[in-house]
């Protein structure tokens, strides 16, 4: 799943079906190759300003407009055949990258900001960012940082999943996932 504040959505399943509306027009091309190919699509991150990122097979990546260290790690992290298991970035230059092996950040202070809770609340499954807001999803908690909507938090707090993919908009539009296909959404 991947949701922007001006309707660009994007919903894939675990069979690769997918739907999206109001997208770059070289992702949907980028999806849609992928998909005759048969090649499986773990995770889309799409930021406000059309920045783009594929995660697919066993760390395939098709990207656009990412930050020059994030691009640098990533193919890093597939040197070293490092399974990554969330990326997120946004139109400010933040990023988190998360793998099997190692969790980095864009700047000190978010990499200090997510280690600050792994001894309390276990290994860091998931994040995102959106301009001014970030959720991180740990083993055992979440953690909110800037514009994080109430709605979202609520649910997660509700929640009885072990998340392994989230999305979110300042707005208040959410999609969280586990592993065995359990999802909420705030559409």
């Amino acid at each position: 799943m991947a949701i922007t504040s001006y309707g660009g959505d994007i919903a894939l399943n675990q069979g690769n079906a997918y739907a999206y509306k109001n997208i770059p027009s070289d992702l949907a091309e980028s999806i849609d190759e992928l998909h005759d190919k048969g090649e499986y699509i773990d995770d889309i991150q799409l930021t406000e300003e059309g920045r783009y990122l594929i995660l697919y097979g066993n760390n395939g990546m098709i990207y656009k407009g990412l930050p020059d260290e994030l691009e640098e790690k990533m193919k890093e992290y597939n040197e070293n055949n490092e399974v990554v298991t969330s990326i997120t970035f946004n139109d400010e230059g933040d990023w988190i990258i998360v793998s099997t092996e190692h969790i980095c950040a864009s700047s000190t202070d978010i990499q200090d900001f997510i280690k600050e809770k792994i001894d309390e609340y276990g290994g860091l499954l998931a994040a995102h960012l959106t301009d001014d807001g970030l959720v991180l999803c740990y083993e055992g908690g979440y953690r909110f940082l800037g514009n994080v909507p109430e709605n979202l938090k609520q649910a997660l707090r509700e929640s009885s999943y072990d998340v392994y993919r989230i999305k979110f908009t300042s707005q208040g539009s959410y999609f969280f996932a586990d592993k065995k296909g359990r999802y909420q959404y705030n559409m």
